[in-house]
């Protein structure tokens, strides 16, 4: 017979079966969780490794694309090597019709101007019913009154600016024509000169052909020097090759995955030899083609043309002019060749019996038959590099000289030419520059001086500018300017080049000129990176900077003056956009920073004992604001700030009255103790910063 569990038993019985049934549950649950995440971790690793997998897919193509790209590069860099002289074939020949400009001006377009100023509409101004119509039909008719006389007083403004602007439209649409007219005269001569064989006329002529050619691929040199035979009628030309780079050196490039890098296959040597002899022989034969192609007037019967490169000379180890190739050549023997066939190498050394250097690579020179020093006629020179072969322009013939300038312009895209010695007018070379916009008529004036150019040629220039009624002024000297050229210059017609900068300008051309004895470049240094010399006052902490600020949109050029008294020291104490420091470094222009608009840094300390005043001053730009004043400068102030550019006060200055272009904005004055104090200035000028520079003895007439 069994027993049954009291009731007490029976609940704990079930209460302990309830609890392990929810363990189980939870411990399940629990499983399930850790299963879901675990099967998660499992999807995302799986997701991230497809991911990476299909990352690095698309990087390695990226990288061989890239490397493909190169060697198409490579592939088409020779592929224009070795079709240069039939791309050069298939360009039209030189003619002189392509120095001639059309007689065209662009037409009258007075934009806004052209239309007219909308009157008001009566029926806007009726007023409305009511106890008061009366007084408000008034006041409408008042304001009716009141628009209209200001529209039409707006029209009135709009007719005579429509009519100046016509008025300076005709002036500067005749002044186009005659330019172009001019310049197609001067074309003319031109070829009339080439047309009676003379050497000049027939150089600068073939000169411009050569130049003009846009077969070239990029990277070939165009340099050249040349006479003209007029008995032989032969043009004798020395013409520079390329280098050996412009053959790549690299054959391909391929992505090697397991290192990540492109890798290069190199050209072998026997094949970039054989490219680079092949492309000098296709650039001599290219040169003597535009020659002949471009003799519209027929005066060539032979050339000689000389190859040459400008490179270290293996023997001597000094940079020369290696010549590489040589030929002199026939009109009809010339002519007998179909050049889009040939090889070049085969054309040049056996059916022309030229000379083309067996390893140009090496540098292995052939000799030239004939050089255009050796015509006994003038020589333009496009020149090389060496040191040697630039003409000092101090002791050059004065006549020389100004073909050279002449011959700057025209290497900058200009037509240029000298004038005749007697007569000028004070001009010595005239040139066109082409620029529908920009460009116009040029008279330029040439200084053969050691000495500073006094301000007087300066305004002598401007006269003759104007008595021409040129577009442009250009005063070229081997010397340089003062702060009162370049005062009387600022918004004028007028460009000032002084020796420096016509050595530079030379050079960017391939010009040759030296100042005196050549000093050895330093291409190293810059402006910014000039080592401050121990006992330069800017080699310590021992200044301060006079930051500028002002509202408005006006530009400015912020100037210093160290004066004794109310009189500048001399030109070289007159601190200013063309003179950045005085000697010794003391006051200097620098960059605004910290938002000032423009910062004089000074050492007061090492000013001359003789010096007693730092006068700061500002005009406005006449090229960035041609027709502003200084009423637009307000809220101006000077921060002095010590060398850690901490500010240590700010000054107020006045500001600016409408009519004037020019102001003092003050001065600091040295006292007893050697102290210096700041006293605000506002003497305003009309005249600009030459009137302004000229109150403090700076001459400008």
């Amino acid at each position: 017979m069994s027993r049954r569990s009291s009731g007490l038993v029976g609940v704990w019985a079930e209460a302990q079966r309830q609890q392990q049934r929810q363990q189980e549950a939870q411990h399940r649950a629990s499983v399930q969780q850790q299963r879901q995440r675990e099967r998660q971790q499992r999807e995302y690793e799986r997701d991230a490794a497809r991911v990476h997998r299909e990352q690095r897919a698309a990087y390695r193509q990226s990288r061989e694309a890239d490397a493909r790209q190169r060697s198409q590069e490579l592939d088409a860099r020779v592929e224009a090597l070795t079709g240069l002289l039939a791309a050069g074939c298939a360009e039209p020949p030189f003619r002189t019709a392509a120095l001639l400009r059309e007689e065209r001006v662009e037409p009258f377009a007075p934009g806004a101007l052209a239309q007219p100023v909308p009157m008001p509409d009566p029926a806007r101004y009726q007023a409305q019913g009511g106890w008061r119509r009366g007084q408000a039909q008034q006041e409408a008719q008042a304001a009716y009154q009141r628009d209209w006389d200001a529209a039409q007083l707006a029209e009135n403004d709009r007719r005579r600016r429509l009519a100046d602007y016509r008025a300076q439209y005709e002036s500067w649409s005749q002044g186009q024509l005659v330019e172009v007219r001019a310049h197609n005269a001067g074309v003319a001569d031109l070829v009339r000169g080439v047309r009676a064989g003379e050497p000049d006329a027939v150089v600068e002529y073939f000169s411009a052909a050569l130049y003009a050619a846009s077969a070239w691929p990029e990277g070939f040199p165009r340099q050249l020097s040349c006479a003209y035979d007029r008995g032989a009628r032969q043009l004798v030309v020395d013409w520079e090759l390329p280098a050996l780079d412009v053959v790549p050196a690299a054959k391909s490039v391929r992505y090697v995955a397991s290192t990540d890098e492109e890798r290069e296959s190199a050209r072998p040597v026997s094949q970039r030899r054989a490219l680079y002899r092949d492309a000098l022989a296709q650039s001599v034969l290219l040169v003597v083609r535009d020659l002949f192609a471009a003799d519209e007037p027929g005066v060539l019967e032979s050339v000689a043309l000389n190859g040459f490169v400008d490179d270290v000379d293996p023997a001597t180890g000094r940079r020369a002019e290696i010549f590489l190739a040589t030929v002199m050549v026939d009109r009809p023997s010339f002519q007998g060749l179909n050049l889009t066939h040939v090889s070049a190498v085969d054309c040049l050394t056996e059916a022309l019996r030229g000379q083309l250097s067996a390893r140009p690579d090496q540098r292995v020179a052939v000799r030239p038959a004939r050089r255009p020093e050796d015509v006994g006629s003038a020589v333009l020179s496009h020149g090389t590099d060496a040191s040697s072969a630039e003409p000092d322009l101090f002791v050059m013939d004065p006549i020389e000289f100004e073909s050279l300038v002449a011959e700057l312009f025209r290497a900058r895209g200009m037509g240029a030419v000298t004038t005749q010695r007697s007569n000028d007018g004070g001009v010595d070379v005239e040139a066109v520059d082409p620029d529908p916009i920009s460009g116009g008529r040029i008279i330029v004036q040439v200084k053969r001086y050691r000495n500073t150019v006094p301000p007087t040629a300066v305004r002598d220039l401007y006269g003759t500018v104007q008595g021409a009624g040129a577009n442009k002024g250009v005063l070229v000297t081997t010397s340089g300017f003062g702060p009162g050229s370049y005062a009387f210059a600022q918004g004028k017609p007028l460009t000032l080049v002084s020796g420096a900068e016509l050595v530079e300008l030379l050079h960017q051309c391939c010009l040759r000129g030296r100042l005196g004895e050549r000093q050895p470049r330093d291409h190293t240094a810059t402006l910014v990176d000039v080592q401050m010399a121990p006992d330069s006052p800017d080699s310590d902490s021992d200044f301060n900077v006079l930051g500028m600020t002002w509202t408005g949109s006006v530009v400015l050029d912020v100037c210093a003056l160290v004066c004794a008294g109310s009189r500048v020291l001399d030109d070289d104490h007159f601190v200013f956009f063309n003179n950045r420091e005085i000697p010794g470094g003391s006051v200097r222009m620098v960059p605004g920073a910290l938002g000032d608009r423009a910062a004089v840094r000074v050492a007061f300390d090492a000013l001359p004992p003789r010096a007693d005043r730092l006068v700061l001053v500002a005009s406005v730009d006449p090229e960035a604001n041609p027709d502003a004043d200084l009423s637009g400068f307000t809220d101006a102030g000077i921060r002095l700030r010590d060398a850690t550019g901490t500010e240590l006060d700010r000054l107020e200055v006045s500001d600016g009255r409408t009519g004037e272009t020019a102001l003092v904005l003050g001065s600091f004055r040295r006292r007893a103790g050697g102290d210096w104090d700041f006293v605000v200035g506002g003497k305003g000028y009309r005249g600009g910063l030459e009137e302004l520079i000229g109150d403090f003895g700076i001459e400008v007439e």
